[in-house]
């Protein structure tokens, strides 16, 4: 098998660890996120992951009750890096190499988020996290995992995602009517406001015509199909399908 992709961002969010607890890690779901990573290692393909914070902390839902919101942000950057440590551990103990990398200085338990460094990782085999958003207070994971993806020179940003299997035209959860698109494109997503990830981020992949696949985390094997090119969830791209008349 010859995977479409050598270089992806996979950007998971923190609910993604928490199986069907209420808050916080499961080891058990942790191991079954890595066994898919791992599947991209023995590919071949250059992987860095950007993981959020929300089954831990939401900065956003925080300030909306009256905590200052820079502070709400930083501790939510935090709360990533938990994440990012937990994934590591279960990463380690698949066999796969792994560096997690942060926007903020943690030296005793993290490296610093150098560029050139984590490409260099990358090349040599090992998972990439990265963790601590952008460092800065106003800006979501899915803001970081763009420009991470971006600086790095991925191929395509992977959103896995907990509750749908794609880009629907409106909440599949509470409109069984809701059309799931197989492409669109990033201004398209815009406009119809199709939630795919923060129009900040959107806007920049946009700009920067950096295609963006997304797909749910939970299905068995869903991220090895996607860089292997299958028809997986929602491509948002730059360019419209061209339909042969």
């Amino acid at each position: 098998m010859v995977a479409k992709y050598g270089r992806v961002l996979l950007k998971l969010s923190g609910e993604a660890l928490m199986g069907d607890a209420p808050y916080g890690i499961d080891p058990v779901v942790a191991k079954a996120i890595a066994r898919q990573i791992r599947r991209l290692r023995d590919l071949e393909v250059q992987t860095a992951v950007v993981i959020g914070g929300g089954n831990i902390w939401r900065g956003l839902s925080a300030s909306s009750k009256g905590m200052d919101r820079a502070t709400a942000d930083y501790m939510g950057m935090v709360a990533t890096v938990l994440n990012g440590l937990a994934l590591q551990d279960a990463l380690e103990k698949a066999n796969v190499h792994t560096r997690v990398m942060t926007a903020i200085e943690m030296h005793e338990v993290a490296e610093p988020y150098i560029r050139r460094r984590a490409i260099r990782h990358m090349e040599k085999g090992r998972v990439v996290i990265l963790a601590a958003g952008t460092g800065n207070p106003y800006f979501t994971t899915d803001t970081a995992a763009a420009l991470r993806a971006l600086e790095l020179d991925a191929d395509v940003l992977l959103m896995a995602k907990n509750g749908v299997d794609g880009v629907y035209s409106d909440d599949p959860n509470l409109n069984a009517a809701a059309e799931r698109y197989g492409r669109i494109t990033h201004q398209e997503a815009l406009e119809r406001n199709l939630r795919v990830m923060d129009a900040s981020a959107l806007a920049l992949c946009r700009d920067n015509d950096l295609p963006i696949l997304v797909f749910r985390m939970a299905d068995d094997g869903a991220v090895e199909r996607a860089v292997l090119g299958e028809d997986v969830g929602t491509l948002v791209s730059g360019a419209p399908v061209e339909v042969a008349t």
